[in-house]
């Protein structure tokens, strides 16, 4: 199983590294920004997680094939996808809904592996799923997707919760992995194919 988690880990990089350098790309950043944007949108959010649980260095310290991973998936948006604005509007938030399923899976399975509670779980989950992309919109200088009324932050606490619970009801490893990737997937696709909001707070002049 553990080679399983490291396998989802590096392809979870992978696809947040192509959500930062697509980002990077609509805001026409050169080279060394899209590595900067990339590695930012790949790593933040499992960075802050390391920090938060007191497991340092940090995990793409003690192993440099995330930064591998990482380089090599800049280097091949910088070949492939040389016109960005030809790059179809649905590709960066697809890439990052497959990015925010699986690391919010991982930052949970961490917490519970070091013998945490189901919240904080939930809670790991979250930052490691949505960390990153809050430091590339801030980047982009854009309000972050967690703080708009898309359903966004909903879909990686479902996702956790859903983990959570299946291994606190003893289901196989595997069976937990797959139920909860799904159920976060599923949700953030369908708001963004049925543009699914949630209710915005707003405050009325009088």
């Amino acid at each position: 199983m553990k080679e399983w988690i490291y396998f989802f880990d590096l392809c979870g990089t992978a696809v947040f590294a192509l959500s930062g350098a697509l980002a990077a790309g609509r805001h026409r950043m050169d080279p060394f920004g899209v590595i900067v944007l990339a590695s930012v949108t790949a790593i933040g959010g499992g960075s802050i997680r390391d920090a938060l649980l007191g497991t340092t260095p940090v995990f793409w310290i003690r192993d440099p094939n995330y930064i591998i991973v990482i380089l090599a998936t800049v280097l091949l948006a910088l070949i492939f996808i040389r016109k960005p604005k030809k790059v179809p509007q649905y590709t960066l938030p697809v890439a990052d809904a497959f990015g925010l399923a699986l690391f919010t899976v991982i930052g949970a399975e961490k917490a519970l592996n070091l013998g945490l509670s189901g919240m904080i779980a939930v809670v790991m989950g979250l930052i490691t799923g949505v960390g990153g992309g809050i430091i590339r919109d801030i980047l982009c200088r854009q309000i972050p997707m967690i703080l708009r009324t898309e359903i966004y932050a909903t879909a990686s606490i479902f996702g956790g919760i859903s983990y959570t619970c299946a291994i606190t009801w003893g289901l196989a490893d595997k069976v937990a992995l797959a139920i909860a990737m799904i159920s976060a997937l599923v949700i953030r696709l369908a708001a963004i194919k049925w543009h699914l909001r949630l209710p915005a707070f707003e405050l009325k002049k009088t």
